[in-house]
């Protein structure tokens, strides 16, 4: 016999004496159990108190008896098995720190989420089982989400089978980008928006736009489309944040070979902008030329009247300025890609989903990062770190300046340029 048989004969027999040996040990407990509350009824019965209880096996034994629940003990709290950690440890015992840390939101944004989502996730008991709560669905998705874990790492935790941790998170996704994301991902206050980014530098700014890469695994099918600039198969997402960095429009899907400027030009957010839809007609005067509402972008795309980016080539310290100026408010994207992938890190490594669930999966992480920020919930420290230690696996490909533009664009930056340069002189 060749050695790895002998060895998966030798542990097939350790792992079932051992579980023969737990149950054994188990049914000696209960066994105890009974006789211990058969003593205490018949001695509270002549003082007429009724302390009845059942005493058939719990749901927790049937589960280790049919291998769902790994008997060993892995955890300080070893003696209670994944699904009495769920109900009785998470939900009971985890104070504010300990759900922001494993589930990313604090318990009462969680299960605010889960009374969002329920309409989409309410499911029946049957007769052979009964079906799992949708808290524990909606935790099992934001675990897997906000961790690389493998699904065998998840169904541990959680005392659940691997392939109802791969439904949980889809049908958590979708439940997520059907109910919430036309309503989480959306404009908003567009003042607020142009007050904040004047504030921070720009005038007559509705937000800024960029696009990064999701790592996938290699498609059955046109598999080189999906190879970007840096060597690897990736998904393009492009967003659109606010001045605190929450997304108000995003696009996912396009191969990661696709040039950011191509994505661009084939979005929705792209034919609203450029019939004017898109904002309000909010005009300024700069100088002598009328701006419209403006979106911040780097050079990879086109310089358009509602459109501004950076010079390049040769920069006097007006040109160095300007691009400060846009740079310092351009950075909210970048740093809400930060945010996003730090939380749910599962954007940082290869998924082995289709590419028909990908999508979905990332917009409902976007979601996920706009409602976080929203309440409020704290970033930690440490996920940054564990991001970029990901992160160094799946650079980020550098993307070709575009240097196409318009009359009236470069008008316009022209006109800005001197205004910030008028500014600088007058403080």
């Amino acid at each position: 016999m060749e050695p790895s048989t002998i060895i998966a004969a030798v542990l097939f027999v350790v792992n079932t004496s051992r579980l023969i040996v737990h149950l054994f040990q188990r049914q000696m407990q209960i066994n105890r159990a009974r006789r211990q509350r058969k003593l205490r009824e018949d001695m509270n019965s002549e003082r007429g108190t009724d302390l009845s209880q059942s005493t058939g096996s719990r749901p927790v034994d049937i589960m280790v008896a049919m291998g769902h629940v790994d008997p060993v003990e892995r955890r300080f709290w070893a003696r209670e098995t994944s699904t009495d950690w769920w109900d009785r440890i998470v939900l009971q015992v985890w104070d504010e720190s300990q759900w922001l840390r494993n589930i990313r939101m604090r318990r009462g944004t969680f299960l605010e989420l889960c009374e969002l989502l329920s309409p989409a996730l309410k499911r029946q008991d049957t007769r052979m089982r009964a079906a799992l709560t949708i808290q524990k669905r909606v935790a099992i998705a934001l675990w897997k989400l906000a961790t690389p874990d493998s699904y065998r790492s998840v169904t541990n935790q959680f005392g659940v089978g691997k392939s109802t941790v791969g439904v949980a998170v889809m049908q958590v996704a979708h439940a997520i980008v059907d109910l919430l994301l036309s309503k989480v991902v959306t404009l908003g206050d567009v003042q607020v928006i142009i007050d904040g980014f004047s504030a921070m530098g720009f005038p007559n700014c509705g937000g800024a736009i960029d696009g990064t890469h999701i790592p996938i695994l290699g498609p059955d099918h046109q598999g080189s489309q999906y190879i970007n600039r840096k060597g690897y198969f990736s998904m393009v997402l492009q967003a659109l944040v606010d001045h605190k960095g929450r997304f108000t429009n995003i696009n996912v899907g396009w191969p990661g070979k696709v040039h950011d400027a191509r994505v661009f030009r084939n979005s929705g957010l792209f034919r609203r902008l450029q019939k004017g839809i898109y904002f309000p007609d909010r005009k300024i005067t700069v100088g002598d030329v009328e701006m419209p509402i403006v979106i911040l972008g780097d050079p990879a795309y086109p310089l358009m009247p509602w459109l501004m980016k950076p010079y390049t080539g040769a920069l006097d310290t007006e040109k160095e300025l300007f691009n400060y100026r846009l740079s310092k408010c351009r950075m909210v994207v970048e740093c809400a890609f930060g945010r996003l992938k730090g939380r749910w890190r599962s954007l940082l490594t290869h998924s082995d989903l289709s590419q028909t669930n990908i999508p979905i999966l990332t917009a409902a992480c976007s979601v996920l990062h706009n409602l976080c920020e929203s309440k409020g919930e704290t970033f930690m420290a440490g996920w940054e770190v564990e991001a970029n230690r990901l992160a160094a696996d799946y650079a980020q490909p550098d993307t070709r300046a575009i240097r196409r533009s318009q009359q009236d664009a470069l008008r316009i930056r022209e006109a800005l340029k001197a205004s910030f340069q008028t500014d600088q002189g007058n403080q």
